[in-house]
């Protein structure tokens, strides 16, 4: 990668401007040259009173280089702490559903695991959908305390 090497005089190019405005310019063109080039680049350091010579390799790495020094990525998917936290979390809803009584084991059923609208179950049952809504949040409710303890 070849380095940026132009350096623009920008005092020539815009005579009318002020110091301060060709202080930014000379800033921003610094700031191009740092994320085009220094953090791409590797070096070498040259210890002079010991002789040494340390790589210092770029900040920006490339995704081949790292799975070729077969390097760790984190998992993109479910993590192990949170597939057991839901799945105690799931157990523990299930023994709370049994808690319930029949009538209300069957709204939660029809409504969250068959996919049921309150409107659809009220057509089906004859039973308002207001009601079907109240009897729905009332039994949320209780299942809500119910997890708690």
């Amino acid at each position: 990668m070849a380095k940026y090497q132009k350096k623009t005089d920008y005092q020539a190019k815009y005579p009318g401007v002020s110091k301060e405005i060709i202080e930014v310019l000379e800033k921003s063109d610094r700031q191009m040259e740092y994320l085009q080039y220094d953090i791409k680049v590797e070096r070498c350091q040259i210890n002079s009173v010991s002789g040494t010579v340390t790589y210092l390799p770029s900040r920006e790495d490339s995704y081949e280089r790292l799975l070729e020094e077969n390097r760790q990525f984190a998992a993109s998917g479910e993590s192990v702490d949170d597939a057991a936290i839901k799945t105690v979390m799931i157990e523990k809803m299930l023994t709370c559903l049994k808690q319930l009584s029949t009538e209300e084991q069957e709204l939660i059923t029809a409504l969250f695991f068959k996919g049921k609208s309150e409107r659809q179950l009220s057509a089906e049952t004859g039973i308002h959908f207001m009601t079907i809504h109240d009897r729905k949040i009332k039994i949320l409710g209780k299942l809500k305390k119910m997890m708690e303890n």
